[in-house]
């Protein structure tokens, strides 16, 4: 980690991206402090190596890939705080496992061994031969499906149970909804969104739309 001090965010950024030699975009950073006077103002930022936090995720996946004989490619990729990484294998299903629970563990492993390596938090979403995005997708249109239901009968629904991505894209979908309302309920596993019909011309403003790190 190191820190940057700069009259603006962006000046610590442009200084963090000319040093450390990665763009602006992909730099893992947090506001340490920010100072404004009456003549003048300083902010300070601590910068995470990201390359360091991408390589210890590429290589621990590899070595899980190659202790069950999987040949694997990986893509890794950095946006708006999050890491993607997209793996491709020999034998894909392995890994998904039936409806991606397998996925879902080796996500949970790779976030808990670098939360425990780097003593931080990182979102973290990895992804098999695009199943997340073809999965996105189908839970997308079953929750429209609903949501059309819903506004037909007034009648409020659940969902099925979800992973935290798969609610939040929900949510998100939904967000332009007029009278229509979604929320999570339940806890663990047993987690799904509820989808509401609220009178009057409101636009669906979901709990879950700014989310957590948990929540992906």
């Amino acid at each position: 980690m190191k820190l940057y001090t700069a009259k603006t965010l962006e000046d610590c950024l442009e200084q963090a991206s000319n040093e450390i030699g990665v763009n602006k975009e992909d730099l893992m950073y947090k506001i340490v402090e920010e100072k404004k006077g009456l003549f003048s103002k300083k902010v300070t930022i601590s910068v995470e190596e990201t390359s360091d936090v991408i390589l210890f995720i590429e290589e621990y996946i590899r070595d899980i890939c190659h202790a069950i004989n999987l040949d694997a490619s990986l893509k890794t990729f950095y946006r708006e705080n999050l890491i993607k990484v997209l793996i491709e294998t020999n034998h894909n299903s392995i890994l998904i496992g039936n409806n991606g629970k397998s996925l879902e563990s080796l996500n949970e492993l790779v976030k808990l061994a670098v939360s425990q390596r780097f003593k931080k938090k990182f979102r973290i979403l990895l992804d098999i031969g695009n199943y997340k995005d073809k999965k996105y997708s189908r839970v997308i249109h079953e929750a429209k499906k609903a949501a059309k239901e819903v506004l037909s009968t007034h009648v409020d629904t659940k969902l099925e149970p979800m992973t935290p991505d798969e609610r939040k894209k929900v949510h998100n979908a939904l967000t332009n909804w007029k009278n229509i309302k979604t929320e999570s309920v339940g806890d663990g596993k047993n987690r799904a969104v509820v989808i509401k019909y609220v009178p009057g011309e409101v636009k669906n403003k979901p709990e879950n739309k700014a989310t957590t790190a948990e929540e992906e």
